[in-house]
């Protein structure tokens, strides 16, 4: 075999582009000039330019990949109109009066405020400015204050809209307004869990926190009000997807114009703010999409070099259940995530392993719901952990290691829960099902 032959060129590319991820370099860029590199030693340098300025565009030049900047401006003109602050305290106000109420709130705030925002990352960000210094004021425990935060932003991989799963369902090329239905069962699963493992750690460790104060019913109604745009957006949102009355994008852009118009008779809402979101929306779209764009190059030289089909034949071929393989996979994505963020690590991973998932007979929507759940793991596990990173860039006082230690017991729930979606298919996919159209 020479280093002409398209297994092996396959083969070092992939060894030339963890090396490339692994010295610092941005995985859109790495993974662009790989992909180019092998089109041009296998097909020539004008074919090259050809297949990289013509696969991106043909592949994401759609009009159902709109649906990615509508959710992401829809969080942040949820951040923008104060919704963030509004959920937390009603939350703080109908749970709060128990043991670990606070925490027990940022969770079910999370949750709810993940249903409008579909990044982990800036939900962590949001609530470790308006939580976390609640729970700390209020006498708990900073790493349990930290942890629950840092784990409570990774609900919004799940719950739609769902970013990552956007992103799934482009590189997969299945049905992304069942992708997004399918999250929401196991996203209410994973913040239920997360409230269990809660209340078992506090009424075993008492002085993790105090009881919280208790509120009339009144009060609690008067709270619950605060929360129309975000009940009404999630009504869009789920509702348009499971009745099939809307796509994924006009649901996103129903939902954004939605709070645009909650933005417009928010008191102290300015012109500034709608400017700024929708900056940030066009930055971190461009983002995502220059990481797709770039993937997506460098999957089109593996279909050439075949090797994507050889392992799948490899691992097909393994006397084993097809669980085991399953589980073995799983462990590779645990071993990825301590060195890389999740977009990067399904976007280059993906061609090798849904060959391999197909071959097996996974259901793709499924196992796309418990690869993002793996991804949800990664964010709160070292060394990287991008979730407790974004607490600690917003809190420099509180330690990564005090982060990661409040963080590790919902790590042990989102193992639960992972093994929960693997024995019980129907968590995920009940749900999809139902959907008209």
């Amino acid at each position: 075999m020479s280093l002409t032959d398209p297994a092996i060129l396959g083969v070092l590319s992939v060894v030339l582009l963890l090396t490339l991820v692994g010295l610092g370099v941005r995985i859109f860029v790495a993974a662009a000039l790989v992909g180019f590199a092998g089109l041009a030693a296998m097909r020539g340098f004008g074919t090259a330019m050809a297949l990289a300025g013509l696969t991106p565009y043909a592949k994401t030049a759609t009009y159902e990949f709109s649906v990615l900047p509508m959710y992401l401006l829809l969080g942040f003109l949820a951040f923008y109109a104060g919704m963030t602050r509004q959920v937390f305290e009603a939350a703080r106000i109908w749970v709060g009066q128990l043991r670990g109420g606070l925490a027990l709130a940022t969770v079910v705030a999370t949750a709810g405020f993940s249903a409008v925002s579909g990044a982990s990352t800036a939900t962590s960000a949001v609530f470790t400015r308006i939580a976390l210094p609640e729970m700390i004021r209020a006498g708990y425990a900073v790493s349990i204050s930290a942890g629950v935060v840092a784990a409570g932003g990774t609900l919004a991989s799940l719950i739609p809209p769902s970013g990552i799963l956007v992103i799934y369902g482009i590189i997969a090329e299945t049905s992304i307004g069942k992708l997004l239905l399918a999250g929401f069962i196991p996203g209410a699963l994973s913040a239920l869990v997360y409230v269990a493992t809660i209340a078992v750690l506090f009424r075993l460790k008492p002085e993790l926190g105090p009881v919280g104060q208790s509120y009339t019913l009144r009060r609690k109604l008067a709270a619950t009000r605060n929360l129309a745009g975000i009940a009404l957006v999630i009504a869009i949102v789920l509702g348009g997807l499971y009745s099939g009355w809307l796509t994924p994008t006009e649901t996103g852009a129903a939902g954004a114009f939605v709070m645009l118009v909650f933005c417009v008779f928010k008191t102290g809402f300015r012109l500034a703010n709608l400017r700024d979101a929708l900056i940030e929306t066009a930055q971190v779209s461009a983002m995502i999409f220059a990481i797709i764009w770039a993937v997506l190059i460098y999957v089109r030289f593996l279909g050439f070099t075949g090797l994507p089909g050889d392992i799948a034949e490899w691992v097909l071929g393994l006397d084993a259940n097809r669980y085991v393989i399953l589980i073995g996979i799983l462990l590779v994505y645990v071993v990825l995530g301590m060195f890389m963020d999740a977009i990067g690590m399904l976007l280059l991973t993906l061609p090798f392993v849904l060959p391999t998932i197909d071959g097996l007979g996974f259901n793709e929507i499924w196992f796309g719901i418990i690869l993002v759940k793996m991804a949800e793991i990664c964010l709160i596990t070292p060394p990287i952990g991008l979730n407790v990173f974004v607490v600690h860039g917003v809190r420099p006082d509180i330690p990564v290691n005090t982060i990661f230690r409040g963080a590790f017991p919902f790590f042990i729930a989102d193992v639960v829960t992972v093994i929960l979606l693997i024995l019980i298919p129907d968590i995920v996919l009940w749900l999809p099902n139902q959907m008209s159209g």
